[in-house]
């Protein structure tokens, strides 16, 4: 059933990123009447592929799929609206300081059979490692498409928070222990009950820092690395791939899907407020002038961009302005996108000409200490300089986003403190640090400086002005213990409402987090639709 556009809307969407899409396709197929309004003159938010260079597209922000989830995927039968998926074969290659290297694959024979050069007795428990990492990402998994039990709720929370204590206290007592341990612990702690060689724990730990700010030796990182594997959209749960045509086709057919059940979709739309009436929220008003009306509006921004910048501060309860004040948003991210005129030579696997290595995540972070040192760099002066670098080369599986015989490349870089000492500006640092970004590259390719066309920066400062992440977080705000599921984004309103009547959070500020997932907008437009429908 179509919605039918009328004045007021039944739900006014702030934001078409990728959750705001989705909150939007699934509220209009409820019949709801739903109108998107988008600040950038196309919709996307981080997940969009643009050019940066003449010939050269790439996905500029979100550079890789494998948190979609899947069941939002056939809801809005994203293949039917073009969609089109393709998993990485190689998961990442690690070159090592001594000139060897790691590879990692979906498979897991394969992955042990790589390992066992390096460490025999590594490539011995391997197998256990992945087992305990699958088995603890399926019982997270239950949890993501649930609304967070919310304090003072009422019935509805009392029995969800009974049914989620119910499927905890089901689990055996070593995955209990195993639930707590990856909660509070580092990456490298976590990683050390199963392996002995520096070299594999770093093959792993990378993931424990991707979009965080900290060293993988800070309590609470085994998590992120965890995060990490939830993904179930590709063949193998865990692995990741390429959408054909960039993350731009993922939010595309998201579009797609929205439009088709009936929402309505404006870009060159900003807000600027959130309109409140006696308590409860009325709509919007656009930066050019316009109101739009509303009878439920819902924010697919970060929670603190919401809270203090498009809602008037008479109409933020005190604490709740106080606790989004205190919201942590710092992921420690630098992204570059690159045009390249030929591949990375690696000293570790000599050759411009296109292998396995070059098409996966090339992780420039060969060891705990090189990644923990990027870490103490930015807290000292602001940011690495021999940051962490994963590098994707997505022309090599999609050859269109690149002239024939030259490539894309993204860069995704820390750390880099979005807050610079000493009254430094990023405006001022922009070339220096991409400089030092490049360089740790060239430690391992060395043709790679001089195969560089074009460069685009996206500094922390850069990714707030362009697409609202506060800080540079990609995540809406951090992962830490005291930002997750109930607590997200603060205890009372995990329920995906605001502390105004008809307000509501759909975006990775809300429950389970960042990353290009879909669930916090398919969860949002559940209870919006409860509340509305």
């Amino acid at each position: 059933m179509k919605a039918v556009a009328k004045d007021p809307y039944d739900v006014v969407i702030v934001g078409a990123g990728h959750n705001g899409l989705v909150c939007a396709a699934y509220l209009a197929q409820a019949g709801l009447s739903v109108k998107v309004v988008e600040r950038r003159a196309q919709v996307g938010g981080a997940a969009v592929t643009e050019e940066f260079h003449p010939g050269f597209r790439n996905s500029i922000a979100s550079y890789a799929v494998g948190l979609l989830n899947p069941k939002v995927v056939a809801d809005l039968d994203l293949f039917g609206h073009g969609l089109e998926l393709v998993q990485w074969q190689m998961s990442n290659f690690l070159p090592l300081e001594d000139g060897n290297y790691l590879k990692s694959y979906p498979d897991l024979e394969r992955t042990r059979q790589e390992i066992a050069r390096i460490s025999p007795e590594d490539a011995a428990q391997l197998e256990d490692y992945e087992a305990t990492i699958g088995r603890l990402a399926d019982v997270l998994r239950a949890f993501l498409m649930q609304t967070p039990p919310n304090t003072g709720g009422g019935l509805r929370d009392l029995w969800s928070l009974f049914k989620a204590g119910r499927r905890l206290h089901g689990l055996d007592l070593e995955t209990q222990r195993d639930l707590a341990d990856i909660m509070v612990m580092s990456a490298v702690d976590f990683l050390d009950r199963w392996f002995k060689s520096d070299a594999v724990k770093s093959l792993f730990a990378y993931g424990g820092i991707i979009g965080t700010y900290a060293s993988p030796y800070s309590p609470g990182t085994a998590y992120v690395l965890l995060h990490h594997c939830f993904g179930e959209i590709m063949p193998e749960p865990g692995a990741w791939g390429h959408a054909i045509g960039g993350m731009g086709a993922v939010t595309q057919a998201m579009a797609r899907a929205a439009e088709a059940a009936g929402a309505e979709i404006e870009t060159d739309a900003a807000v600027a407020e959130v309109l409140v009436q006696g308590g409860r929220t009325t709509g919007v008003r656009l930066a050019d002038g316009r109101v739009i009306n509303g009878r439920a509006v819902a924010a697919n921004v970060n929670p603190k961009l919401l809270c203090l910048n498009l809602l008037a501060k008479e109409n933020v309860e005190p604490a709740f302005r106080q606790r989004m004040l205190n919201w942590r948003c710092k992921s420690g991210t630098l992204r570059m996108n690159v045009a390249l005129s030929e591949l990375p030579d690696f000293t570790a696997i000599p050759g411009v000409e296109m292998a396995e290595h070059h098409q996966g995540g090339i992780i420039i972070g060969p060891s705990t200490r090189y990644l923990d040192d990027a870490y103490v760099d930015a807290r000292r002066y602001g940011w690495s300089r021999r940051p962490f670098v994963e590098l994707v080369i997505p022309s090599t599986i999609d050859p269109p986003l690149a002239p024939a015989g030259q490539h894309v490349a993204s860069m995704f870089c820390q750390q880099f403190d979005p807050d610079l000492p000493d009254g430094q500006s990023w405006d001022q640092a922009r070339e220096q640090a991409a400089d030092d970004a490049v360089e740790a590259v060239v430690a391992f390719a060395p043709n790679f400086r001089a195969a560089i066309i074009a460069r685009q920066i996206l500094t922390p400062l850069d990714l707030e002005r362009e697409f609202g992440l506060i800080g540079g977080d990609i995540f809406h705000g951090t992962l830490d213990l005291n930002q997750l599921y109930s607590l997200r984004p603060t205890l009372g309103h995990a329920n995906y409402r605001m502390p105004i009547k008809g307000l509501y959070l759909c975006g990775s500020g809300a429950h389970p987090g960042g990353g290009v997932t879909g669930i916090p907008g398919h969860n949002a437009a559940r209870e919006i639709i409860r509340d509305v429908g």
